[in-house]
């Protein structure tokens, strides 16, 4: 019989394995919480009335975002200053300022600096922008400039320091104004001595020579003149005629009064007597003329040898009259210095024969030296008696001062200069004759002006103008603005210029970067054009 076949049971196949059954779970079980976490988040919506945004929605965040910016400022346009005045209120306008020439003035009305608080402006700042703009005519700025009105922002602090700007504060600082020019120094000619003999001679001595120094009333040479020796003669003849006819005269004036000698030989007695006397006057005369001062008295009383010597050596120091003996000729003239100072020149030697033309030596008193600026004609408005000069030689550091002694009324023909002359203290003998250097007139120092770099001043067509940061420039919500301010300017130079007004000390302003300042002011004015 053959087999049924039946289907086969459960039993006859392999039950699943564990392994199986976790992985089904890994791939199902994300799903799931990801489809709980769904409807949870329906459910929710729906009891609070919640809805998606729409993308057209998103879309116009964005292009409602990128619209808040002002294209002319070039910052946000809800944070722009000139667009929306009341986020940085202006001050009151003062206008023009005819005293100082500059718009809204500080000196007048000090509470226009950007500072914490209103600075004071004291009788000493006022006057000394009087004298600067008293003192010479000053770059003026046109009374129609609008400028000052302007405020240049950047978007954040971080724009500008991108954009290169720096600061620095206004300061306070010595400022000196001079009319300077080349020069050269001389020696004073009140204080130069260009010595000669009185008379004719051989040169019988010479103890100084070239640099040497002397005293007033020292001998710097003898020299041997055989009119001088003549001199002497007559002026002691002459004493001794004098003693003579004196002794006649008191004699015959005796007699008279006796009545033992007629009037008329009375009267001769004392006309020889004038007579005698008026020869007397005359040798002492001459030897004055000389430089031998000497006078009757002097040798009254004095033997005949005692009173020749006296004479012998006449207008000699006791110095020189020690290296002398009796038989020393009566002729020495000596050669006198007439100040002290040194022997600037010599040209003279032992033995030469000289006459009253030569210039024998030259003797200068260094102490005080001549200075001859040569001034420009449209520098000499300023230049006055009296004011301080300073000069420093070329290739010497040391620096000179004086005053002004004199000023030309003359015009040089052919430089068309001005020759002023100056007097220099030379105590400690820096200065040499015939030197060339730069001298200065100084016409205005100032110890304490304002100052500011001069890289931090612009000339912007009519004006000249400062970037001054806003006083609340550092707060976190703040404007991050510069002010345009209309400055006065005075000195200047590569590094500094002086303000006469338009900042006072302590504001900043822009200095390294302020042409992108200047750059984005001139735009604006292009476009407002």
């Amino acid at each position: 019989m053959s087999q049924l076949s039946h289907p086969a049971s459960l039993t006859d196949h392999p039950a699943p394995s564990r392994p199986m059954a976790l992985g089904f779970l890994r791939r199902v079980l994300p799903n799931l919480l990801i489809l709980s976490a769904l409807g949870g988040l329906a459910w929710w919506g729906h009891h609070t009335r919640w809805t998606l945004t729409r993308l057209a929605e998103l879309a116009g965040a964005r292009q409602q975002k990128e619209n808040d910016w002002c294209e002319e400022h070039g910052v946000p346009e809800s944070a722009c200053v000139e667009c929306n005045p009341a986020l940085l209120p202006r001050g009151k306008d003062h206008g023009w300022c005819k005293t100082h020439g500059v718009h809204n003035c500080p000196l007048e009305h000090p509470e226009v600096a950007q500072l914490r608080q209103k600075p004071q402006v004291t009788p000493a700042d006022l006057e000394r922008a009087r004298r600067a703009l008293q003192l010479l005519p000053r770059p003026e700025n046109s009374s129609q400039c609008k400028l000052y009105q302007r405020r240049i922002q950047f978007a954040s602090r971080e724009a500008a320091d991108r954009a290169g700007i720096d600061v620095k504060r206004v300061e306070r600082a010595p400022v000196v104004e001079a009319v300077r020019a080349n020069g050269e120094v001389a020696y004073d000619q009140t204080r130069v001595a260009r010595l000669s003999a009185r008379l004719p001679g051989s040169v019988w001595w010479v103890p100084k020579a070239v640099g040497d120094a002397v005293k007033r009333g020292e001998v710097v040479a003898l020299v041997d003149a055989a009119e001088v020796g003549k001199a002497k003669a007559e002026f002691l003849q002459a004493v001794v005629q004098v003693d003579l006819k004196r002794t006649s005269a008191a004699a015959a004036r005796q007699a008279w009064d006796r009545g033992a000698l007629p009037e008329i030989d009375l009267r001769v007695a004392e006309a020889s007597l004038r007579e005698a006397e008026v020869r007397l006057r005359s040798a002492e005369q001459a030897l004055v003329n000389l430089g031998l001062p000497i006078r009757a008295e002097d040798v009254k009383g004095l033997g005949s040898e005692e009173g020749r010597r006296r004479v012998q050596f006449l207008g000699l120091p006791d110095s020189v009259r020690k290296r002398l003996d009796d038989k020393t000729t009566d002729n020495l003239l000596p050669v006198v210095a007439p100040l002290d100072g040194v022997v600037a020149a010599r040209d003279v030697v032992a033995g030469e024969m000289v006459d009253t033309a030569k210039v024998l030596f030259v003797v200068a008193d260094v102490r005080q030296m001549w200075l001859t600026l040569h001034l420009r004609q449209e520098d000499m408005k300023a230049v006055k008696l009296g004011q301080p000069v300073r000069f420093r030689p070329d290739g010497s550091g040391d620096e000179s001062s004086g005053t002004v002694a004199w000023v030309s009324t003359t015009v040089d023909e052919k430089t068309r200069t001005v020759k002023v002359r100056a007097n220099l203290s030379n105590a400690e003998g820096q200065l040499r004759a015939n030197s060339f250097g730069r001298g200065q007139v100084v016409l205005r120092e100032e110890p304490e002006s304002v100052v500011v770099p001069s890289e931090a001043v612009h000339w912007e067509g009519d004006c000249f103008v400062v970037f001054v940061r806003d006083r609340n420039y550092l707060a976190e919500d703040a404007p991050k603005v510069f002010h345009v301010r209309t400055v006065r300017v005075g000195v200047r130079d590569a590094e500094t210029t002086e303000i006469i007004a338009g900042v006072l000390p302590g504001e900043l302003i822009a200095t390294k970067g302020s042409g992108a300042l200047l750059a984005e002011l001139r735009k604006d004015n292009l476009g407002e054009g």
